[in-house]
């Protein structure tokens, strides 16, 4: 059984249900959109702006999801600079259980359809060879751009929480929580962090609103001057005691400081407390990318899994 809408919290809940038992068998085959984490914050932080242009799709095998499509398509940004862009292609996050692959033709036939006449873009993971060729067959190729020196394929990294180092920070700099620091500072540290973005008062609502928030585990690293200097937020999939941090971001006034650093250790200890055994986060992949990468081994992480940009041009059809 499948249908078809705009995007809920409760499809996020189910799309979060499904992302949790592939992680539990082959975490390999979670796609980079697909992730607990990355549902929560994608879900949360745009919903109230550009919710009107996303479109999605379930695939049921009984009460259980086994699939979904979730197409960004064509719409207006405006950015905390003021500015506007307008974003003219389709893109699309999904997810298919593997037990269940061989619906990865449906998804394509109903991306296809669904943002037909746009240049559509997808990101499938490079370990899921299937799902790679059923992509080839319906036209999608190997977007150039994507895998350029300065691409924007991603890469997902891991670690277990053992042998977790002690945090240190830069004499006056003390870790906050959200729920300490307040909302104004929690949306202050991320426009800061991501300037120009189109994260509002608004969006941080939205991510609270999801059922994966924790506040407690919302993280910001507070500078001498009252600043909130970095900040990430961790998101914890109890059902494999695992954590993902998503956001990770640092004031361009303090970095090079050590405070990202600082903050993911820290916040590996607090998820450890919270029940956790094990930490993923993403980074941009590519040679032209090295700093997160970077910043991400020095803690302990190692790629787990990457994706692969794929498009296909509105004239391919």
């Amino acid at each position: 059984m499948a249908n078809a809408e705009q995007v809920t919290a409760g499809d996020v809940r189910l799309m979060q249900g499904l992302a949790q038992r592939v992680t539990a068998d082959r975490p390999d085959l979670v796609n980079s959109d697909a992730s607990y984490g990355e549902l929560a914050w994608n879900w949360g932080k745009g919903q109230a702006v550009d919710g009107a242009s996303w479109r999605r799709r379930m695939w049921f095998s009984g009460e259980d999801l086994v699939a979904w499509g979730w197409a960004h398509l064509p719409h207006r940004v405006r950015r905390s600079d003021g500015s506007v862009r307008d974003v003219t292609g389709a893109y699309l996050a999904y997810q298919v259980h593997p037990g269940h692959a061989g619906l990865v033709d449906e998804l394509i036939d109903w991306y296809d359809r669904t943002a037909a006449d746009t240049e559509r873009t997808v990101l499938p993971g490079a370990a899921d060879e299937y799902a790679l060729r059923r992509w080839a067959a319906h036209g999608y190729v190997t977007d150039p751009a994507g895998l350029g020196d300065k691409g924007t394929w991603t890469q997902l990294n891991e670690r277990d929480l053992t042998d977790l180092q002690q945090p240190v920070l830069p004499d006056g700099f003390r870790f906050r929580t959200a729920d300490e620091a307040g909302p104004e500072a929690a949306v202050q540290a991320h426009l800061d962090a991501w300037n120009p973005s189109t994260y509002s008062a608004v969006s941080y609502q939205g991510v609270r609103r999801t059922a994966a928030y924790r506040g407690e585990l919302h993280i910001l690293v507070e500078a001498p001057d009252g600043t909130m200097a970095a900040s990430t937020i961790m998101w914890l999939d109890e059902a494999n005691k695992s954590v993902e941090f998503e956001p990770v971001g640092t004031h361009p006034d303090y970095r090079r400081r050590g405070l990202a650093r600082a903050m993911l250790l820290h916040g590996m200890r607090q998820a450890r407390a919270a029940g956790a055994v094990h930490a993923t986060v993403a980074c941009l992949g590519a040679p032209g990318h090295p700093r997160a990468r970077g910043l991400y081994h020095s803690v302990g992480f190692r790629e787990l899994s990457r994706d692969v940009p794929l498009i296909k041009t509105a004239a391919a059809g």
